[in-house]
């Protein structure tokens, strides 16, 4: 069984094309909280710096983007959402100014379930 911890909403993937169109490859961080409010945050990639506190919970495919789209969290925040799929969808409404969808009057939202006991298998997290 192949597992993923993240996802995209459709209208999210659509947002994610047209930053791709702009700003090239991305890369999203999910961040703590603070003054972005615990939000996914999409950068250049590259532009936002992951290293051994970091852990790379999977890539989005999306189509008509020419590569994966690295998703990262802090380790520290990993702990507490380590039992869950992340999906990433799009609002209406301002974000946090540092993120790509900013000035598009949009915003990135994470959506959350628990993982299925077979996910949690596969993880090795049963």
């Amino acid at each position: 069984m192949t597992c993923s911890r993240v996802a995209v909403t459709p209208q999210a993937a659509e947002l994610i094309r047209r930053l791709r169109g702009q700003h090239g490859p991305l890369m999203f961080h999910q961040s703590g909280g603070c003054c972005d409010g615990s939000a996914p945050m999409c950068y250049p990639a590259g532009e936002f710096r992951t290293g051994a506190s970091d852990v790379h919970l999977g890539d989005l495919e999306v189509d008509g983007v020419p590569e994966p789209v690295p998703v990262w969290m802090s380790a520290a925040q990993f702990e507490y959402w380590k039992h869950t799929h992340l999906t990433i969808d799009v609002v209406r409404g301002r974000g946090s100014g540092f993120s790509l969808e900013a000035p598009e009057g949009v915003r990135f939202l994470l959506r959350s379930r628990l993982l299925t006991d077979e996910e949690l298998e596969a993880f090795g997290l049963a």
